[in-house]
């Protein structure tokens, strides 16, 4: 015989819950900072302070820029999930705050789907993951278009010392997983993790281009934004490279980074040890560049995170319309 819990039960493991995704944030952040082998925070520390990063002006002005990031995405998410549910712009402040601290230590960031999910009824929850879903490609779009372009003219001027036949390999995995991806799209039978690809065919094609075009323009602001904000750390950290030749590296970084198969609890070490790669042709200081990607990591993860768990603490499972 299975025995229900007593609702009094079922909301101290939800609290517990709640604060252990928010403890676990805190502590993953701390861990990064604390115990990072290739740049210690005393080091960290000492770097900014040398180069004024920490003047009343640049915190403003990289503050400003983490924020119309965020305002950004918090915008695209809004527009595109009106399509299954309006909500009103604190609540897409809400659900991609709070998924963000819930999925800052899981891997490749999944945990955000199933957290913003969460913030929908169950019978919404399916298309709410797809136009999570269709939210990330189309910010992977934008990265994979502005990436080769960057990464094309940096081979041009650099010649890097590159394994092209891994690079090859990777592309005919891609291909292959499309081909067979597709021919699973011919048959209404096919299913991925309970989804009818008929079901699935049926959303994306009755999605309104206009939200999707609006999706890609916030996206390519977005990315536009916070690579901008990458090029004037550069210039805080007084590294000589005009405009063009610092986006050349910055987008062939977010694209090498992107397709690196990778844990997100790594990403910042990811993104750090590509970005040295690059950077170090131009013949830029390591020190400089791992100082860099982990000022834009604490902007643009942590600092969010922090006030993502706010949003945590405070959630509450949605209503159905029986106990509304």
């Amino acid at each position: 015989m299975i025995y229900a819990l007593p609702y009094k039960t079922k909301q101290f493991f939800f609290v517990l819950i709640k604060l252990s995704i928010v403890v676990g944030a805190f502590y993953f952040i701390y861990q990064k900072l604390a115990t990072n082998n290739h740049l210690s925070f005393s080091e960290f520390i000492q770097l900014l302070s040398k180069n004024n990063t920490f003047s009343v002006k640049n915190i403003i002005f990289l503050l400003i820029f983490s924020f119309f990031n965020w305002f950004f995405e918090i915008l695209k998410w809004k527009t595109l999930v009106s399509y299954v549910m309006p909500i009103q712009f604190k609540n897409a402040i809400q659900q991609s705050l709070g998924s963000l601290t819930a999925s800052l230590f899981t891997p490749n960031r999944i945990g955000e789907y199933g957290a913003k999910a969460i913030y929908f009824t169950s019978n919404l929850r399916k298309r709410i993951l797809l136009v999570n879903l269709m939210s990330n490609l189309l910010q992977m779009s934008i990265t994979l278009l502005l990436g080769i372009i960057g990464f094309y003219y940096y081979i041009s001027k650099y010649n890097p010392d590159i394994n092209y036949f891994r690079i090859s390999k990777f592309i005919v995995l891609v291909v292959i997983a499309v081909i067979l991806f597709s021919f699973g799209i011919t048959s209404d039978k096919f299913k991925i993790k309970g989804f009818s690809i008929d079901k699935i065919k049926h959303f994306v094609f009755r999605y309104p281009k206009t939200k999707l075009l609006a999706g890609f323009l916030l996206s390519l602001l977005r990315y536009l934004i916070f690579s901008f904000q990458f090029y004037v750390l550069l210039q805080i950290f007084h590294v000589e490279l005009n405009y063009i030749g610092a986006m050349t590296i910055i987008t062939s970084m977010y694209l090498l980074a992107s397709i690196v198969p990778t844990i997100f609890i790594f990403d910042v070490v990811i993104k750090g040890s590509v970005a040295v790669y690059l950077f170090s042709l131009a013949g830029i200081n390591e020190i400089v560049i791992l100082a860099i990607i982990t000022l834009m990591w604490i902007l643009n993860f942590v600092l969010p995170s922090i006030i993502g768990s706010y949003y945590v603490l405070r959630f509450k499972l949605p209503k159905t319309k029986s106990e509304q």
